[in-house]
């Protein structure tokens, strides 16, 4: 029997405020990692509620989702795994004071695009590309993304 492909759902949110994104720097495979904050949509969960729950865990921040800026797809060298990601756009509400965040998380970080582009610690190409298409692309409605319960 041949094993059947399937992708990896996962959602992440870029939240940009005073010329920063913030990110998530993160254990990965032994060295510390930025990302957005990010993660697998869980099983009966929305993409919203996913986005939202990986950035209060992941972060510390609770955030309030504003808009769809793409779907990307990646597929990483070290594993072989595709990732299908929906990149969301939101504003940041409020910081959760000695929030407890997700095992191997550093802690959020606010960077600027500067410090994205020339860092060599981006967990993945769609790292910089989300936060580059942020500043160049349109963003669309949330409404774009229709889930059947």
């Amino acid at each position: 029997m041949t094993k059947r492909w399937t992708p990896h759902a996962t959602v992440a949110i870029i939240v940009y405020q005073q010329d920063r994104f913030l990110m998530v720097e993160e254990m990965s495979d032994g060295r510390a990692v930025f990302n957005q904050p990010a993660g697998h949509i869980e099983q009966g969960e929305t993409v919203v509620e996913a986005a939202v729950r990986e950035t209060l865990e992941e972060t510390g921040w609770r955030v309030m989702p504003t808009g769809l800026l793409g779907l990307y797809t990646y597929t990483a060298p070290a594993n072989g795994v595709t990732y299908h990601r929906y990149c969301l756009i939101a504003d940041a509400i409020e910081q959760i004071p000695n929030a407890t965040l997700d095992s191997g998380i550093i802690g959020p970080q606010w960077l600027t695009i500067e410090e994205l582009r020339t860092s060599a610690k981006l967990r993945s190409p769609m790292v910089l590309t989300c936060a580059e298409d942020y500043l160049r692309n349109p963003h669309f409605p949330l409404d774009l993304i229709i889930e059947h319960p």
